[in-house]
């Protein structure tokens, strides 16, 4: 672990305000171990910059607040919510290029909230050591205050 460190990815501003433990156990752990070391450390060295997590492991309740899935990856540490320093769009779409064009194996990245040029709001990416990795790429936009999912990302 390079770049990234655990309390990074299981610090929660909602866990704090409302007084919720986001400690992960000795799975989550070392998911989030895993995922540091085969996904983002790599990527931040490809990137050539810092990289933002502004969400990683999620606790029950954590994940509630957020309106996460029910199963979402990031109850298992598997996952993190990524931006640039910048947080610009553009930015955001180069990092996403970056990381699709590498030969860094993820389980699913999604493009998220996309805008009407196909650029992420923030980019959802995950790992797992449970089962092969997929390779998903999905966008997710807004229709209507709603999210929706499509297979592939443009970029």
């Amino acid at each position: 672990m390079k770049y990234f460190t655990i309390r990074e990815l299981t610090k929660s501003t909602n866990a704090v305000k409302r007084g919720i433990d986001n400690t992960p156990n000795n799975e989550q752990r070392q998911a989030l171990v895993d995922l540091i070391e085969h996904v983002l450390d790599p990527l931040r060295e490809r990137w050539g910059a810092p990289i933002i997590v502004s969400s990683g492991y999620r606790s029950p309740a954590v994940n509630r607040l957020a309106g996460g899935s029910s199963n979402s990856q990031h109850l298992k540490g598997e996952a993190a919510d990524i931006h640039t320093v910048s947080d610009s769009r553009v930015d955001n779409m180069r990092l996403l290029r970056s990381l699709l064009t590498s030969n860094i194996e993820f389980d699913n990245v999604i493009a998220e909230n996309v805008d009407s040029y196909g650029r992420p709001d923030w980019i959802h990416v995950s790992y797992t050591t449970k089962r092969k990795n997929r390779n998903l790429k999905t966008t997710m936009r807004k229709v209507n205050g709603k999210s929706k999912y499509t297979n592939g990302i443009k970029i």
